[in-house]
């Protein structure tokens, strides 16, 4: 059977949802900012407390502005379909680019400035970009000996430092960029729904990134979407901390700006200080944000004094045993959906008994604790991969509520999202409006029954029109139906929720929510002579993690360099312990030095490909014990299932 949630998607999705009026006929996103200019006119719709010196823009100023930057960029030639990319990072500018882009008619290509060079060169040959707006000079500087091959006419500073010179390339600074779009009649623009607005660039398993095809239909189905499950009014706060190429952090802000919030810049150096100084309403981050939260608390109650731990420690277990009855009695305890009367009542009694003593540990500890978050969060949105849950069980003893979701770049990107009037813990959420939702099995490709794990395939408004001059992958992801293959795992409830228990594909995703392809990263560890098999490990953690099999013959021959005699165990049988090493510190320095020295010599190396906790495995993955496949790659389920508890053991 096919699980499917509202009715079924059609082309018209976008602004036929709940939208307030004045927005039911906007055709594309940047037709938004007029609307809410003359709805919200002098609330500050853009706050960055850390810049020198400090912005605020009104929704008037912010719609002028935009107006003003697309100006600007049709008096430099920019038509209608053009190709501009945006390395840049979250802040006023950063807005007022975008949206000036997209008002010119043109068509954006979005990266962070901190992302690797040889990644932003191909995104800029790749995108067909004709025109580059940079963050500032610094990011220029990075990417301007490999410019003079690529068809730029243009390159735009998203700063006010003065532009350096280029023999070819006509440099703007933003202020130049501004005046000159002062002195121009901004050309209005027609377009339609299906027009594409956006290239969002995500990993690829060839290690190159692939570009996801987002239209103004795409974008505006997160805006009516998300409005069904919360609508913030006007002046409400939102502190702003992920990166804005993120699809996520993205498409949020163009919702709450639609409905006329401030939203305030953060960053990780300040965000504990700006969430008590202005209090936020919502906030979108991913697990280890709130990880980060979570662990300062643990610091405070840990540097109390031993009497007063006991009573914290007193609170919260008997908080914990108060919420998990709650969920019980309410029906949104995950592990029993449908609690039968005699569950509930034995819930209730036990709520009832627990409740002064939860009362009041919120009267003495948690109320305090809520402080930290500012004490006016109506809710945080969590993304970016899986919380856990400790976590959740933690936020929900506070007061806290935390609303996780569910998507990709490719979905534009919520497909799914936990309501407040439906939060169930560890789920995923139900379906937006107009989104279908298919789980499959992995090999026939046919539905399975409600509660059964199989591939996760999404259809609705929200999926992607493709990949950007990659036929071949948009066929291998979307089926002829509409249907889009996730990659993920998992499995839904009769009332439509969803819940992801792991990845088909490979893709590791860190609680920072950065996404890794470990193939490359294990392909660099392999040059090590000391390496024999390797298989990344990490989702849902910090860091990545690693299961290596080494070359015994390589590390004897060194460890008799080193007059080093190495931990008992039969090398040519391989038998021994599954795992040695952990306290021979020799041997692992060796590794350690070998995992450093290869994953940042690798092309593209970022910080997050830092290999933390490893283990040193005695087994070699084989077809003989399930663990490699007929053509001798690596069964990562199988490797997962068969060492879980070491890798539990590892990040723990």
């Amino acid at each position: 059977m096919t699980h499917s949630a509202g009715s079924s998607h059609s082309a018209s999705g976008p602004h036929a949802a709940n939208l307030p009026p004045g927005y039911s006929t906007v055709q594309s996103l940047p037709e938004i900012w007029g609307i809410a200019a003359q709805r919200f006119g002098d609330t500050v719709a853009l706050h960055d407390p850390h810049s020198h010196p400090a912005i605020k823009l009104t929704y008037t100023d912010l719609y002028r502005s935009i107006q003003q930057f697309a100006a600007g960029l049709q008096a430099l030639g920019i038509q209608v379909g053009d190709h501009i990319a945006q390395v840049s990072d979250n802040g006023p500018r950063w807005m007022i680019a975008d949206q000036g882009i997209m008002t010119a008619g043109a068509i954006n290509a979005v990266r962070g400035s901190q992302a690797d060079r040889e990644e932003l060169l191909f995104i800029l040959g790749h995108s067909d970009s004709i025109a580059l707006v940079v963050q500032d000079v610094d990011t220029y500087r990075k990417l301007a000996d490999g410019l003079g091959e690529l068809p730029l006419r243009f390159v735009v500073l998203l700063t006010d430092e003065p532009p350096p010179s280029h023999p070819n390339l006509k440099i703007l600074n933003f202020a130049q960029l501004m005046e000159l779009g002062a002195t121009q009649i901004l050309q209005p623009v027609q377009r339609r729904l299906d027009s594409l607005a956006t290239l969002m660039y995500t990993s690829g398993t060839s290690g190159q990134p692939k570009g996801v095809m987002l239209s103004h239909s795409n974008l505006l189905s997160q805006i009516a979407g998300a409005y069904t499950v919360a609508q913030p009014s006007q002046g409400e706060r939102v502190l702003s901390i992920l990166p804005i190429w993120h699809c996520y952090e993205r498409t949020f802000e163009y919702f709450i700006l639609a409905f006329g919030c401030t939203q305030i810049y953060t960053s990780i150096r300040s965000v504990k200080k700006d969430l008590k100084e202005f209090k936020p309403h919502y906030m979108v981050g991913v697990p280890r944000l709130w990880e980060s939260i979570y662990e300062g608390v643990q610091k405070q109650f840990r540097d109390q004094p031993e009497n007063k731990q006991r009573l914290i420690r007193f609170f919260l277990t008997q908080s914990d045993r108060y919420i998990k009855a709650r969920r019980v009695a309410t029906g949104l305890n995950l592990e029993n959906l449908t609690p039968s009367a005699a569950d509930k009542l034995m819930a209730r009694l036990q709520m009832i008994l627990l409740w002064p003593v939860h009362r009041l540990g919120d009267r003495i500890v948690y109320r305090q604790v809520r402080q930290a978050t500012g004490g006016e969060v109506k809710f945080l949105v969590s993304g970016g991969g899986s919380i856990a849950d400790h976590l959740e069980d933690f936020f929900e003893v506070l007061n806290v509520t935390i609303l996780g979701g569910y998507g990709l770049t490719e979905t534009s990107p919520i497909t799914h999202v936990r309501r407040p009037w439906r939060n169930i813990r560890g789920g995923d959420g139900q379906p937006l409006p107009n989104t279908e939702t298919k789980i499959v099995d992995l090999e026939t490709r046919r539905p399975v029954p409600y509660g059964q794990q199989g591939l996760v395939m999404i259809r609705g408004p929200q999926v992607m029109q493709g990949y950007y001059k990659n036929p071949q992958a948009t066929a291998k992801a979307i089926d002829p139906e509409g249907w889009f293959d996730t990659g993920d795992l998992g499995w839904i409830t009769p009332q439509q929720d969803l819940i992801i228990t792991g990845r088909a594909k490979d893709t590791i995703v860190l609680t920072n929510g950065e996404n890794i392809e470990p193939q490359p990263i294990e392909d660099a560890c392999l040059r090590s002579p000391y390496i024999d098999q390797i298989m990344l490990v990490g989702q849902d953690q910090k860091v990545l993690g690693a299961l290596i099999v080494p070359n015994w013959e390589a590390v004897e021959k060194w460890a008799a360099t080193q007059s080093l005699t190495l931990p008992k165990f039969d090398v040519a049988s391989r038998s021994g312990p599954a795992a040695i090493g952990e306290d021979y510190k020799p041997l692992q320095d060796l590794f350690r030095q070998e995992l450093n020295r290869e994953v940042k010599n690798r092309p593209g190396y970022r910080p997050d490909d830092r290999i933390g906790p490893f283990r040193l495995l005695t087994e070699p993955f084989s077809m003989e014990n399930g663990m490699l496949t007929q053509t001798l790659k690596i069964r990562r389920a199988v490797v997962m299932e068969r060492y879980r508890g070491m890798i539990d053991e590892m990040f723990n």
